[in-house]
């Protein structure tokens, strides 16, 4: 049976989709597969890692019928990328085999029974669904989830924490030393519900969503989240534990506040950062009527030395952070100007957007 005849670049695009969860080796091997399902002339491809499965359906030509198999994602991925990217490939079904052809190009692959294949156990209890523009989701995903921790022993800060309650749906991200908290409005009213993204599955979220138009829609369980956009179907394992209390994290009526331009701080940062060293990145912010001063230095007594003018004629402070956390927010938004709300050089710094009151970036300061 020919399961397929498409032109490289379209079978290619269908794999990476759902590919990207794939590790190469697995301990349970079968999981380093894509389950291929055809059901008339509907192409179904279905990748896990037994925490995350994502799913999308295609038409690519080839014969109509019924036929199931798994093979090898990233060999797959790898022979197609060695072709041309007009050239007509064929996948054809043999005992225990797949055949990849294309122009003078043939390949075996070896498969494993479609039947072995662990699928997730979805949960019967989602709750009522939701939808924002992917390209909002996207935008919302990229303001705080550089705040992420990685690889915490406090599991729940590996991750994202969504909140959904009423027609406002909420993201934050911490890591004990910085939040980044933000939000959007939704078009229905929903009940509350609180779940906690894993770090995978925000990184792959992050890489499936694009900013063309069309929606997401979400649906949160108290173990899986489920995520449908683009023709495909995306369901997750949520973090179970606690997520900490944000708001009493994020600073009230601070007396102090700078707005500058975002590129001249973030370079004035980047400069700064060249004389920190590996494993203390510490940078001392010096703010005063008029100007801001950024000075950094290291064991080998370099010291560097940046200064930016700025409206402000509140009262002076000299503050230290860790440079890599200003950065961080600095780069990963998208506006000219940045608020920064202070209070002394012992208290905690709140980053902003003018006219946007749901981003949020708090950074604790260190001493320096």
């Amino acid at each position: 049976m020919i399961v397929l005849k498409a032109t490289q670049d379209k079978f290619l695009a269908v794999l990476q989709a759902v590919s990207g969860i794939v590790e190469r080796r697995h301990t349970v091997p079968i999981l380093a597969n894509v389950l291929i399902r055809k059901t008339g002339n509907a192409l179904q491809f279905t990748t896990s890692d037994q925490e995350i499965q994502v799913r999308t359906t295609a038409e690519l030509g080839g014969d109509t019928g019924d036929f199931a198999t798994t093979v090898g994602a990233r060999k797959l991925i790898d022979i197609l990328k060695t072709l041309p990217v007009e050239q007509t490939v064929s996948l054809e079904s043999g005992p225990s085999r797949l055949v990849l052809k294309g122009g003078k190009s043939r390949f075996t692959l070896h498969t494993l029974p479609a039947e072995d294949f662990p699928l997730v156990q979805e949960s019967a209890a989602f709750g009522p669904a939701f939808s924002v523009p992917q390209k909002a989701l996207k935008e919302l995903l990229a303001q705080v989830s550089f705040a992420m921790a990685v690889q915490d022993i406090r599991y729940y800060l590996n991750g994202i924490l969504f909140v959904a309650e009423g027609n406002q749906l909420s993201l934050v991200a911490t890591d004990g030393h910085r939040l980044a908290f933000t939000g959007a409005t939704l078009e229905v009213e929903v009940p509350k519900q609180e779940v906690i993204l894993p770090r995978k599955t925000v990184l792959e979220l992050q890489r499936l969503l694009s900013d063309a138009d069309g929606a997401i829609e979400m649906q949160f369980a108290s173990n899986q989240a489920r995520f449908i956009f683009g023709g495909m179907e995306f369901v997750t394992k949520l973090v179970e534990g606690k997520f900490p209390d944000y708001n009493r994290v994020i600073p009230r009526n601070y007396q102090n506040q700078i707005t500058l331009g975002r590129l001249p701080l973030l370079a004035s940062l980047q400069r700064s950062a060249i004389m920190t060293s590996e494993k203390f990145k510490g940078v001392r912010l010096n703010i005063e009527p008029g100007s801001l001063r950024v000075s950094s230095n290291n064991a080998e007594q370099e010291e560097a030395m940046d200064e930016l003018d700025i409206d402000y004629a509140g009262e002076p402070v000299e503050i230290g952070f860790n440079v890599t956390y200003l950065i961080d927010v600095l780069a990963n938004m998208g506006q000219e100007m940045v608020r920064v709300e202070l209070q002394d050089g012992n208290s905690s710094v709140v980053f902003t957007i003018p006219g946007n009151e749901r981003f949020k970036y708090v950074v604790m300061p260190m001493r320096i």
